[in-house]
């Protein structure tokens, strides 16, 4: 591609592989979705009543809360019911004995881009390529995929869908926060654009080979010359951006349109949030340094050793989305509860936490398929230094204060979207149930093909031959 002289561009970039993954998902969605639907707003209001409501923001109380249109309109120990109804002209669900939570949020998560991993053809995580800073994860977004009720009826009801890098790659795209229900993906997104999400280029000294199903060891000045080498593209990216920024400022009439510099553009001066996944001391340090120079707002996602240098990104203000809790510690004299110590010293040193499915951090399980037991990586985090209550921000309020979507999420007040779940106790604690769902102000089911085969397995018809051993006398 031919570009500007003043927008020079890394050459490894300019060369544009065949892509795959995102951009086939539209056909895939086109197919499953054939006709398209607008959101409609709820027809009738809804009431949530009697239950022991937890505002996060506040101290929880013995109440009701009014929903209208999407949002909350009234909530409190005597809220008012909506204005010229009777019982039969508004919905109810009877919260007695139960609890009202706002939704949880994954922070990080593939969830709808991959349905089976094994399966190439439904995995649309990735596109090929180093930069891609013009590709919006909410493309491969597939509405109907199995893995959204699974992860919804635990509690997840919206979700940062965010792209990863492929091989090598630096620039993933564009993550978009969405509600994890709706017809199309266009339905489904809060934000198409929340955030810029980058791959940092570390060092790495080992690799996996696929062709060997091995190890593979890289000297450590290869490994350094190739990740200064993917640094300083990357700045040559954000400076090709701020020359197009500057030029379309001007009202040049040389200036040829360029979706990737323009997107990239956005994220300078603070303009749009970026997500840095890094993990190892020495990343974290080089990316905060990194952003601090090009004047990115930068969110930290990984933070495998971010305890280490809490007290730097508490002093740079930047909020941490976590990886796994719930993992192996990274080196093999490290103490085996490491990882579920980080998120307990990130908070006392004045760092805003979020959990997540999709940020890596170590050797545990993850991904879309893990992103259902996201709260249960806040639950572990408590058990180790991490106070409840942070537990519960850190799957609310505080990723929508890092997003800038805290006036719209992450509490339960008037005037915010009605993302909430009706639990029977802390949705932090696995033997917690989920009674009701409500997103983006209606009630959604909480039936999912885990519970469908729990119940087709279970019914299942008893074999005679076990029928009779099972009666047959033991000695």
């Amino acid at each position: 591609m031919n570009r500007p002289a003043p927008f020079v561009i890394p050459s490894e970039a300019a060369a544009r592989p065949r892509s795959r993954g995102i951009s086939a998902a539209l056909l895939l969605l086109l197919a499953v979705v054939t006709t398209p639907l607008a959101a409609q707003p709820p027809d009738l209001p809804l009431v949530i009543d009697n239950g022991t409501i937890h505002p996060v923001s506040s101290a929880p109380f013995l109440g009701r809360i009014v929903i209208e249109n999407g949002l909350i309109t009234a909530v409190g120990p005597d809220a008012p019911l909506p204005a010229g109804t009777a019982g039969e002209d508004y919905q109810l669900i009877d919260a007695t004995d139960l609890h009202v939570y706002p939704g949880m949020i994954d922070a990080l998560s593939q969830v709808g881009l991959v349905e089976v991993n094994a399966v190439p053809a439904t995995d649309d995580q990735a596109e090929m390529g180093i930069y891609n800073p013009h590709l919006q994860a909410l493309t491969a977004l597939h509405p109907a995929s199995e893995v959204i009720p699974v992860t919804r009826s635990n509690g997840i009801t919206h979700a940062v869908i965010a792209p990863q890098v492929d091989g090598d790659g630096v620039i993933a795209g564009q993550a978009a926060l969405v509600n994890l229900a709706g017809w199309t993906a266009e339905e489904m997104a809060i934000d198409p654009s929340i955030a810029m999400v980058i791959q940092w280029p570390a060092i790495q000294t080992r690799r996996f080979d696929f062709s060997t199903f091995s190890m593979v060891e890289i000297p450590y000045n290869e490994a350094k010359e190739k990740a200064e080498t993917r640094q300083n593209e990357l700045r040559d990216w954000l400076d090709a951006a701020r020359h197009y920024k500057q030029a379309m400022e001007a009202g040049s009439d040389r200036l040829e349109p360029n979706l990737e510099l323009e997107a990239l553009a956005e994220c300078l001066d603070g303009g749009k949030k970026v997500i840095i996944l890094a993990q190892n001391k020495r990343d974290i340090e080089a990316a905060v340094a990194f952003a601090e120079e090009q004047g990115l707002d930068m969110i930290l996602a990984g933070g495998r050793d971010a305890w280490e240098v809490a007290e730097l990104l508490a002093e740079k203000e930047i909020p941490v989305i976590l990886g796994n809790t719930q993992s192996l510690p990274a080196e093999e004299d490290d103490p085996y509860d490491r990882p579920f110590q980080n998120a307990g010293k990130l908070v006392e040193a004045g760092v805003k936490i979020a959990f997540a499915s999709g940020a890596g951090g170590g050797f545990g399980p993850g991904g879309p398929h893990s992103s259902r037991t996201t709260m249960y990586e806040a639950g572990m985090a408590a058990a180790y230094g991490l106070s409840a209550d942070d537990a519960l921000r850190g799957m609310t309020v505080w990723p929508a204060e890092m997003l800038g979507v805290s006036n719209s999420l992450g509490s339960i007040e008037i005037g915010k979207l009605a993302n909430l779940v009706v639990a029977g106790g802390d949705p932090v604690a696995i033997e917690t149930s989920m009674e009701r769902l409500v997103i983006a102000g209606r009630e959604v089911a909480t039936e999912n093909r885990h519970r469908d085969l729990y119940k087709t397995y279970r019914d299942r018809p008893q074999d005679e031959r076990q029928a009779e051993s099972e009666e047959a006398p033991t000695s």
